[in-house]
């Protein structure tokens, strides 16, 4: 076999794309259920009835997409460019370190700031804290040539240990009798919920709205034009005239701060401190949304509520029927894959020697 490009898209084929990625993850993950010894079909059912088949299953749902939208949003961008930013774990910790360090770490008076002052100051010390995480690869790379795969991944380690020496150090809060966490936020603080009983909040909202400006920038600005020449062709749009050196510095800028504004938003929608556990994964997630949305940051809305209801949705399926709620990451892992392959097979035909 091998692999031949078209001269154009089949519409055939773009269209069946999707439906075919959708009926082989389908497909995948019912061999794995039927290896647990469950039914398919019921198992299916839970899954989308977790996830989405009430309203507490939405707003869970929603409030587990809110960080990953600000770091799929990451991860897009800086893949756009072909700045591979593996490191939003460690960028959304050091959001959460900086947004408790202004809105927490002082005893309400003196310098303390008004809370609508401080509010957006602690968003703004979070997108700067997860910008200098992404800086340092960004020089390495653009001026020695060191590959920012390898150095983002390892800045997550060391900004993990950093969270866990603070957390047992100088912001750790001498109220919660030795557990490491950080002091807590002021109340005002705290982000609003947008529907009452539930935990979803209004980072949701403000992802939302930074997706949609992320389009647009994409799509209508010179910055965004620079950012996809880059990344088809650095060489050719050096030449062309783009100036790629400091497109790469603009994109570490804004994703590592939407990395770091995903910290800052779960720690003030959600836990209102910091510890260890913050994020079980959320930086990486936002590498796989990113790939489910084709790297479009409006996709990235609707591959976080996808990964999340499944996420949501694996947890109350995994009691009912008995099947470990790992089914859920070898979902999103074969959906994934799959959408990868039809759209591999949309670009080139598949021709038998």
């Amino acid at each position: 076999m091998r692999l031949e490009k078209r001269n154009t898209p089949s519409r055939w084929a773009l269209l069946l794309a999707p439906v075919g990625a959708i009926g082989a993850t389908l497909l995948i993950s019912a061999l794995l259920v039927l290896w647990a010894g469950a039914p398919v079909g019921q198992t299916y059912a839970l899954l989308l009835r977790g996830g989405f088949g009430s309203v507490f299953a939405w707003s869970e749902t929603l409030t587990r997409a809110t960080p990953l939208i600000f770091t799929g949003l990451a991860a897009a961008l800086a893949f756009r460019a072909r700045l591979f930013n593996i490191g939003a774990e460690g960028q959304l910790y050091a959001g959460a370190l900086a947004a408790v360090a202004v809105g927490g770490m002082h005893d309400g008076s003196g310098w303390a700031l008004p809370w609508p002052l401080l509010l957006p100051l602690m968003l703004l010390a979070a997108a700067a804290a997860g910008a200098l995480l992404l800086l340092g690869p960004t020089l390495l790379k653009t001026r020695l040539g060191v590959d920012e795969v390898v150095t983002t991944l390892l800045l997550n380690f060391m900004a993990l240990l950093a969270v866990s020496a603070l957390l047992d150090g100088p912001m750790k809060d001498p109220s919660a009798l030795g557990w490491p966490q950080s002091v807590a936020l002021q109340s005002e603080l705290e982000l609003s919920r947008l529907v009452e009983g539930t935990r979803v909040h209004t980072g949701l909202l403000l992802g939302a709205a930074l997706a949609w400006a992320l389009w647009a920038l994409m799509k209508y600005s010179v910055l965004g034009f620079d950012i996809r020449a880059s990344g088809a062709n650095a060489r050719a749009a050096a030449f062309a005239g783009v100036p790629t050196g400091r497109t790469a510095w603009v994109v570490a800028v804004l994703s590592g701060g939407l990395a770091g504004l995903a910290g800052a938003v779960e720690v003030a929608g959600r836990t209102s401190y910091v510890t260890l556990d913050l994020s079980p994964g959320y930086g990486y997630s936002g590498i796989v949304i990113a790939m489910l949305a084709g790297l479009n940051p409006l996709g990235v809305l609707a591959a976080s509520v996808f990964v999340a209801g499944v996420l949501v949705g694996a947890d109350s399926m995994s009691r009912a029927v008995g099947v470990p709620t790992y089914i859920a990451d070898v979902i999103v892992a074969a959906s994934l894959i799959a959408v990868l392959v039809a759209t591999l097979l949309t670009q080139y035909r598949v021709r038998l020697k």
